[in-house]
């Protein structure tokens, strides 16, 4: 019952934020009483943290997974980018959005460990794209490797890109693509601009 209920609120979470739904409607579309999930569940923080924690794995076995399709340097990241994207909503109702703003601490655990994550797949990415000749060789493989998460990071600061008109989906594209511009060798740029037109 335990993943039961994990995976249904992991569902609802999704589709409409962690603020949003309440224990009473996540019952509801269970059907099974409060009670029954209080037996597992100590109060509704403890169920958001369980069921991050659920979400985040899901996501870093897939990642996991695309990196080891050996797919080509540039179209890992962009899968990688897919997997990212397909949870991603635009709204400020968005499961993200709503996580940090009323469970910081919960948001911060979840952040660290996307850094975590975020570190590894990098530096992998970059290593292999150098051998293989997508990458350029003299770049700095930590400085870029923090760069590109610290870019990452700062896609989801309002303040900062307030003005634009970009939703968060099309900041990732962009931002993708600047990354991969500059560190590509010409081999690279050419898979980048094939991935490009059917990104």
């Amino acid at each position: 019952m335990k993943n039961k209920i994990i995976h249904k609120s992991a569902e609802l979470f999704l589709e409409y934020g962690f603020k949003s739904v309440t224990m009473d409607y996540i019952s509801s579309e269970l059907g099974v009483s409060k009670k029954t999930i209080y037996e597992y569940f100590n109060n509704k923080s403890h169920l958001i943290e369980e069921v991050s924690r659920f979400i985040s794995t899901e996501i870093q076995l897939e990642i996991d997974n695309i990196m080891k399709a050996e797919l080509n340097p540039i179209e890992e990241l962009f899968e990688i980018k897919r997997c990212v994207l397909k949870r991603l909503k635009d709204e400020k109702a968005s499961p993200q959005f709503q996580m940090q703003k009323y469970y910081p601490e919960i948001y911060q655990r979840l952040r660290n460990s996307q850094v975590c994550k975020m570190d590894e797949c990098c530096s992998i990415n970059l290593k292999r794209g150098i051998t293989l000749g997508y990458y350029r060789e003299n770049i700095n493989e930590v400085f870029i490797t923090r760069l590109y998460i610290s870019g990452m990071l700062n896609l989801k600061n309002e303040e900062l890109f307030k003005d634009t008109d970009l939703t968060p989906k099309q900041l990732y594209e962009e931002f993708l693509i600047y990354h991969l511009r500059s560190i590509a060798t010409t081999k690279g740029l050419e898979i980048l601009e094939q991935t490009e037109i059917t990104k």
